[in-house]
């Protein structure tokens, strides 16, 4: 069993459901410090951080990135075995965060050990931005730490992200954008009454219906030639009690994916124009979780695809497709960010896995990237 596999089995056993570390970060710490990184621990509320740096102060600098914490493993009786137990069967790994993301976070340390081992004087400086908060509210996580070190005048050039981005084959997709975020709380309001007099009421699931309609059918955009069309979607509607009661408010909670051709203002504007011309009574409150960026193929994304072709001799589709990840709080360091990890198809599900090859495989890829990128030779 390579050091790669041992060190994601470790990172497996330890139950980091976010905001939890669990320990995940300390063993990090410690193989790191062995190589001469320097490492600053930042916790913020109840998560983890840490921030760690090796090489010249003045040099490019490439930062891996990614995260500690899991998501809870639903029963347990469900999983064809205990999921903090990780369990390997005809060559797949099984178990809570093998795929997202223990795996990578194994893959990036034992690469950065072969590659300081080869190149102990290498001419790129190595940074590591490690959180345990990307699963849970991502407030106090990576957010916060590169508010901190923007403070400091730290910077990132390169931002390597090691989510599960591959969807058939490790390396297929590498993500070099992602859309924005921004969700809200609907209330509308009416007037609780009997079910029998409705003339005695107003109901406000009535009234929403038509603005609901319109804002399913609504067409906000086109996209762009790097992201799909801005998407609305209601994630919850909650009205009533269920008995002959017209309920006197009705609540949504919704979300916008949005490309950049969007801006927050112009969503929340046509939003509350649609809702005014259906003279909706209503309170709405907005949280935004995240812009879109993308970055520009160039020369992170070009030692990306290099290292695939050679590891795996494929080409990666680049795409800015799926959910939001921490890459939104590091772009604006005016980092260049690519995402590159094993298959996502298990991801947050029952008998989360990985396939055992794929994640040597990845180590092979983030140490080759390095190669390219530092260009001080051996």
């Amino acid at each position: 069993m390579t050091t790669t596999i041992e060190l994601t089995l470790d990172l497996i056993r330890r139950v980091s459901i976010s905001p939890e570390d669990a320990g995940c970060q300390s063993l990090m710490i410690e193989r790191l410090e062995r190589l001469g990184f320097t490492v600053h621990r930042l916790p913020f509320g109840p998560v983890e951080n840490f921030w760690a740096t090796r090489g010249p102060a003045d040099a490019p600098t490439l930062c891996f990135a990614g995260h500690t914490d899991v998501v809870p493993t639903g029963p347990h009786e469900a999983w064809s075995s205990p999921p903090f137990e990780p369990t390997i069967r005809d060559g797949i790994l099984y178990g809570r965060g093998a795929a997202d993301m223990k795996s990578a976070l194994a893959a990036m340390l034992t690469a950065t050990e072969a590659f300081v081992s080869q190149r102990p004087h290498h001419a790129v400086r190595l940074a590591y931005l490690i959180t345990s908060d990307e699963e849970g509210p991502a407030t106090d996580g990576t957010q916060k730490v590169v508010a901190h070190l923007m403070a400091l005048g730290e910077r990132i050039d390169w931002c390597v992200i090691g989510e599960p981005t591959s969807d058939a084959q490790l390396g297929d997709t590498v993500k070099i954008g992602r859309r924005g975020s921004l969700s809200g709380i609907l209330t509308v309001h009416g007037i609780q009454g009997h079910i029998a007099y409705p003339h005695l009421a107003d109901n406000p699931v009535h009234r929403f219906a038509p603005a609901l309609a319109e804002l399913c059918a609504h067409h906000w955009d086109n996209g762009n030639a790097h992201f799909q069309p801005t998407s609305f979607q209601v994630a919850q509607i909650h009205a009533g009690t269920g008995v002959n009661v017209i309920p006197g408010e009705l609540q949504v909670r919704f979300n916008f994916r949005f490309c950049p051709v969007q801006t927050v203002e112009s969503l929340q504007t046509r939003t509350t124009a649609l809702l005014d011309r259906h003279q909706l009574p209503y309170t709405l409150d907005w949280k935004i979780s995240g812009l879109p960026f993308y970055t520009q193929p160039g020369r992170l994304t070009e030692a990306v695809i290099d290292a695939i072709q050679t590891v795996k001799a494929r080409t990666p589709q680049l795409s800015t497709s799926g959910g939001t990840s921490d890459g939104r709080f590091i772009a604006p360091m005016g980092a260049e960010v690519v995402e590159i990890g094993v298959i996502n198809a298990s991801i947050h599900k029952i008998d989360e896995q990985v396939r055992v090859e794929d994640i040597d495989a990845l180590a092979a890829i983030y140490h080759r990237l390095m190669e390219t990128l530092d260009g001080s030779g051996p």
